[in-house]
């Protein structure tokens, strides 16, 4: 899997006050300490402000928005928000199919298992999502989606569960996007071998609303990738 190279953190800021930084987290990159990957999300933010805490985490493969306490403070009031399902989080996912959710909704327990993934499972702790088409390609469809509960794998796992596992996520049943799929006179050099549009699975933490310390409601929302936007300008020219 590739690794992000030369991350410069002052670039990754999107919002920034004396308590919090908001920062978009590109993908391939950790959000805490890792063996596999020394240049984290936690150390780069520590490297900035002494005190950082991350009060949340986004997978590896996944970008957007993530939220970092600059003092203990801050980092319990977010903490407090987060585990009393206060904050609104919204993440934007390209998925495998056709699908026409409106406000669907997935309440579904989750199990985490030994080898690092999860399933749904009646001895899982409560998971509860929201689903809302945004756009339908041809063969694939922008979904939005609120998780309200905050499990690992919870958004992958509760797509997979409604036939539309997200495209690049392998682990849950989602298939790499490869441009040959979309454009017929798509041609290859020589010896080459075609390579997937997008080198992960195609998730990106959108948005987040939170309360801070001074009681104002703080909404910040995170710009695409290049990858997801390329993954997108794709899939417009093959609007359904």
């Amino acid at each position: 899997m590739m690794t992000a190279i030369n991350v410069k953190f002052k670039d990754l800021i999107l919002s920034e006050d004396q308590d919090y930084l908001l920062i978009n987290k590109p993908p391939f990159v950790s959000t805490l300490e890792d063996r596999n990957d020394p240049q984290n999300i936690l150390a780069l933010a520590k490297e900035y402000v002494a005190e950082a805490q991350v009060c949340h985490r986004l997978d590896k493969d996944t970008s957007g928005v993530l939220a970092i306490a600059k003092n203990p403070e801050a980092y319990r009031h977010l903490n407090m928000q987060f585990e009393d399902r206060e904050v609104l989080k919204l993440y934007h996912a390209v998925v495998d199919g056709i699908h026409q959710f409106n406000n669907e909704v997935v309440d579904a327990p989750i199990l985490k298992l030994n080898d690092g993934t999860v399933k749904i499972s009646r001895e899982g702790k409560r998971a509860k999502t929201s689903f809302i088409t945004l756009q339908i390609y041809k063969s694939h469809t922008l979904v939005q989606c609120s998780p309200v509960t905050g499990r690992m794998h919870q958004i992958r796992i509760h797509l997979h569960s409604l036939n539309a596992p997200i495209t690049g996520d392998q682990t849950y049943g989602g298939k790499p996007f490869f441009v040959s799929s979309i454009k017929r006179k798509f041609k290859l050099e020589k010896f080459t071998e075609e390579l997937p549009l997008i080198k992960r699975m195609a998730l990106h933490a959108f948005s987040l609303e939170f309360t801070n310390l001074k009681g104002e409601r703080i909404v910040v929302r995170a710009p695409y990738p290049k990858d997801f936007s390329a993954l997108l300008k794709q899939l417009s020219q093959n609007v359904r």
